[in-house]
């Protein structure tokens, strides 16, 4: 039976090939723009395409309806326009020419990032994500439909900043739900009043999830950062992102809803820092919160807050916070010693290049007069020629400088965070998995160790993202064969054993797993499947095992695997 579509605006059920629904007298055709999909595009056979809500340089995102359950939702479609070519009229999406690889790169990160949400969600705080499928040479996310308001409209319709207590109890739900994201290995990197909405309730959730690149720079996708709440080291493409990435923006955050003005963009902090206090700005913001404020909009990651669950917890607690200002205090004096040195390293290099200058000026001039002079004595006295210019040369001598060795260096400790290289070399950063080099440890460089290389050039790293991960299929009730298939289409190895059917199971499909479906598994891992054999299949019992015996016997079979409960197994392999 062919699935019906749905009105997107009434939900009432809709005949094919119609463009006005029935119902409600709602237009469909014609009310996207093109190259996105027409509303009333059925997707997966359950949910039908509404008009249009945003589009960002990593895709586009859609109202919907699930037509099943007969609920709203919100469906975002990979589409990223710097790489993705015009959709043709079979709606199939097809990657620019030359950008094929890093089409299905991205793409594969998208469905990725989505997939680990759905299995955290619905969790407190989140916009829950129902579903992830591919179709039409991309893949769709569907998402719940909180309703609400974005935080940025809530503010903007209050004439006055609100107080702290009020926007942490807003914010708890927040705060928790990127909590839960950071324990299973995700940044949101897009964290911002436009990207959050209240609820009637009063409390907030979050929305807007995106890849990497999307919100990192110089990633080939078309960025989007958010000014004052993206931190500095979304703007580069040497430094890693992390929990702290969050935190900053959580923090930016707070300070927009207790000044009444988002923070400084980054980018320009970076300049100029002349981002002021919270309670500079308002005087009704208690001083313990300007200080968290403060220290969680630090520009250095190391001299930040780190976790959100610690920047809640000092914004709830004064005794907490000064705790955790002697904490960040111990490194400050380090820090601002080391900027004060990277001041007069700077004032030194500049003079020692004037005077670099000055006494290369003077060799050549030098070296003009003494040859004026050598040609005047080469005619009287050619013998003496020859050792009068030898010393010369010693002059122009420089010392030569080698690339040093990074790799197995672990970047975020050793390379990134190391002043001594920071003024000498400028990183390029690849990730790259391994199965034999640890995460974040260097696995190559460009240019090598010991090549001659001047300072200030740059050099390629390499970093081990660590052996790659791959999501375990759920085969549980699947034919053998096709559990199989599935799980080498994974990139993992099957290891089938049958177990004994009283005629209970079903014969040839698989029992159970030594892998729960939506597990992370590292890929070329072996699998163990429990297929359910013939209930007509009789499988001898092994004998008892002899009495004591002066002689060890060697096991029929030591590969046997562990009985699960589900009686006598063998191999099928």
């Amino acid at each position: 039976m062919e699935a019906k579509r749905i009105c997107p605006y009434c939900m009432g059920e809709l005949e094919n090939r119609v463009s006005v629904c029935p119902h409600c007298g709602g237009v469909l055709a014609g009310r996207n723009p093109a190259g996105s999909l027409p509303v009333g595009t059925l997707l997966a056979g359950r949910y039908t395409v509404g008009e249009m809500q945003s589009i960002d340089g990593e895709g586009i995102l859609y109202r919907g309806v699930e037509n099943v359950g007969r609920f709203r939702v919100t469906i975002k479609e990979y589409m990223p326009l710097t790489l993705s070519a015009e959709r043709g009229t079979d709606a199939l999406l097809r990657p620019k020419l030359g950008s094929e690889v890093l089409f299905k790169t991205t793409r594969m990160d998208f469905a990725d990032l989505y997939r680990s949400i759905q299995r955290i969600t619905p969790a407190n705080g989140l916009e829950a994500v129902l579903d992830v499928f591919e179709e039409n040479n991309t893949v769709y996310a569907v998402m719940e439909n909180p309703g609400g308001i974005p935080l940025q409209q809530w503010l903007d319709e209050r004439p006055s900043p609100v107080s702290a207590e009020t926007a942490r109890n807003m914010l708890q739900p927040v705060f928790d739900g990127v909590a839960a994201m950071h324990q299973v290995g995700l940044v949101h990197r897009g964290i911002c009043p436009e990207n959050i909405r209240v609820l009637e309730n009063g409390r907030a959730r979050l929305t807007g999830y995106a890849t990497v690149g999307l919100r990192t720079a110089g990633s080939g996708l078309h960025e989007q950062l958010y000014e004052g709440y993206s931190a500095p080291e979304q703007y580069s493409t040497t430094e890693f992102e992390g929990r702290y990435t969050d935190e900053y923006s959580l923090a930016a955050v707070v300070y927009r809803m207790v000044c009444g003005q988002s923070p400084v963009p980054a980018a320009q902090r970076l300049v100029s820092d002349s981002n002021p206090r919270a309670r500079t700005l308002e005087r009704a913001v208690p001083e313990y919160v300007s200080d968290v404020l403060w220290m969680g909009l630090q520009l250095r990651p190391a001299e930040r807050i780190q976790t959100v669950p610690q920047l809640f917890r000092a914004l709830s607690s004064q005794e907490y916070t000064t705790e955790l200002t002697q904490t960040l205090q111990q490194a400050a004096p380090h820090s601002q010693s080391t900027e004060e040195e990277e001041r007069k390293k700077h004032i030194l290099s500049l003079r020692n290049l004037l005077a670099a200058i000055l006494i290369l000026l003077a060799i050549l001039t030098l070296l003009i007069v003494w040859g004026l002079v050598n040609q005047g004595l080469h005619t009287a006295k050619p013998a003496e020629s020859t050792p009068a210019s030898e010393p010369a040369s010693s002059l122009v001598t420089e010392p030569v400088n080698l690339a040093p060795d990074f790799v197995g260096m672990d970047y975020d400790s050793q390379v990134r965070n190391n002043h001594s290289y920071a003024g000498d070399y400028l990183f390029y950063v690849t990730m790259e998995y391994s199965d034999t080099v640890e995460k974040g440890k260097i696995i190559r460089q460009t240019p090598e160790a010991g090549e001659v290389i001047e300072k200030g050039s740059t050099i390629d790293l390499v970093v081990s993202r660590g052996p790659q991960m791959v999501e375990m299929p759920d085969v549980i009730g699947v034919p053998q064969n096709d559990a199989i298939e599935r799980i080498q289409k994974a990139g993992l190895i099957p290891s089938c054993f049958m177990v004994v059917n009283d005629g209970s199971l079903v014969a040839g499909c698989v029992v159970s797993c030594g892998e729960d479906a939506g597990t992370m598994v590292e890929a070329g891992s072996v699998i163990t499947v429990y297929i359910a054999a013939d209930p007509s299949v009789e499988i001898p019992t092994p004998p008892e095992a002899p009495a004591a015996s002066t002689e060890p016997e060697t096991p029929t079979d030591s590969t046997e695997p562990p009985t699960d409960g589900a009686g006598t197994e063998y191999d099928t392999n």
